[in-house]
């Protein structure tokens, strides 16, 4: 069954899920975990809309293909079509905020990279990307003060905090919008903070983001 979005106050969104723009190292310390150079410009790709499920259901892994890893994000949900837009006009057209995980294939990932190969394989799997409820937006947050958590089995993994990202919410958006239209619909995820791990079997979830969403979810056996 496709997604669809829809808000904490259970109205559906009134368009279906189209693409989910992604970037890559919008956080220092998570680019340094793994190894990577700290971008100058956001590293964007996308996940297709048969890549989302329901965060709050039971998170099925193909573990037939390796390590499955965590990496909990911002998650907004566009409302208005956005093309080569200004960061305040872009940061305008966001309908809810949300959390989702960017769940990647670390193992296939590694593979594809060490040969200098594509790698959505890793990113846009089937199930990749569980997706909560959207917070309506009556008016534009304070983007530095955003806050969000993810534990593992009682135990904190990882914490966010909008004032570290690396390129602001609206900077991202209007780049994204630069390099492909934005629709309503869209989804964008706005990079992890470190502490990505794998993502064990059976595992209990709680993720939090500041203005009162939370979500309790469990990795399926």
């Amino acid at each position: 069954m496709r997604f669809v979005p829809r808000f904490t106050d259970g109205r559906s969104f009134p368009e279906p899920l189209g693409k989910i723009v992604c970037v890559g190292r919008n956080y220092a310390e998570h680019a340094r975990e793994l190894n990577n150079p700290v971008p100058s410009e956001p590293l964007l790709f996308i996940k297709p809309a048969t890549s989302a499920v329901d965060l709050a259901s039971p998170i099925q892994l193909p573990l037939a293909r390796g390590e499955v890893h965590f990496e909990t994000e911002l998650a907004l949900l566009i409302g208005e079509p956005l093309s080569a837009a200004a960061p305040d006009q872009a940061e305008h057209a966001i309908a809810g905020i949300g959390l989702a995980l960017d769940l990647t294939l670390r193992d296939v990932q590694a593979r594809l990279k060490d040969k200098g190969q594509p790698w959505e394989v890793a990113k846009a799997f089937d199930g990749a990307c569980p997706i909560s409820a959207f917070l309506p937006l009556a008016e534009t947050p304070n983007w530095s003060a955003l806050e969000f958590t993810l534990e593992v089995n009682g135990e904190r993994r990882q914490h966010g905090l909008g004032a570290d990202m690396l390129f602001s919410v609206p900077t991202l958006l209007a780049e994204m919008s630069r390099h492909f239209t934005l629709l309503p619909g869209d989804v964008v995820l706005t990079g992890t903070p470190a502490g990505v791990g794998e993502l064990p079997r059976g595992a209990a979830l709680r993720l939090q983001l500041t203005g009162g969403l939370t979500v309790e979810t469990r990795v399926a056996e």
